[in-house]
């Protein structure tokens, strides 16, 4: 049996039905700060190198959040059906 449930809210409605904090003001904060660093960039070398040092975690956050995303895809894809052929 499957049940679907559609639930039409806000972000910031879900957030509040699921107790989670409004981190509106840090992200803010964390963007803004993002930008004013990106500014001196001028090639994929210095890029790379702001990146390692402002974001959480480093190397090892870009690592596990890279793990996060593949898995997401890999969920999201449907097996493949096996071909009539292959019988």
């Amino acid at each position: 049996m499957k049940v679907h449930i559609e639930i039409d809210c806000t972000p910031e409605e879900a957030r509040t039905f699921m107790g989670l904090p409004d981190v509106g003001k840090a992200n803010d904060i964390y963007v803004d700060m993002m930008s004013k660093a990106m500014k001196g960039v001028s090639n994929t070398d210095q890029l790379q190198e702001y990146a390692k040092q402002l974001a959480p975690m480093g190397q090892a956050g870009f690592k596990l959040f890279q793990s996060f995303i593949e898995g997401a895809q890999a969920a999201r894809t449907p097996p493949k059906k096996p071909d009539a052929s292959d019988d």
